[in-house]
């Protein structure tokens, strides 16, 4: 039993990269598409949104960024009475 579930495991990890691999190539496919189109405007238009969709992604990535890193708040309330209780304890007698 435990053999079988090892094997439809390394079947199913076997069929997910390349599947994987697949996503991965497409979408730099799509990345470098623009540079195929032949008429100037439709070229330009592309690449504009193309420009739109890597300002979203960074945006979206800073904002994901900004509240990974933002300290916090409900802890603040905790340091302020742990640091009352330190004062009070002896230092070094």
């Amino acid at each position: 039993m435990k053999l079988a579930a090892c094997f439809t495991f390394a079947f199913s990890l076997a069929l997910s990269f390349p599947l994987a691999m697949t996503a991965c190539v497409s979408a730099n496919a799509a990345a470098e598409q623009c540079r195929f189109v032949q008429e100037k405007v439709e070229r330009e238009a592309c690449y504009q949104r193309q420009e739109a969709a890597r300002a979203d992604r960074q945006k979206a990535q800073a904002a994901r960024e900004a509240e990974q890193s933002k300290p916090l708040e409900p802890m603040a309330s905790d340091d302020v009475t742990l640091a009352r209780a330190m004062r009070g304890i002896c230092r070094g007698c």
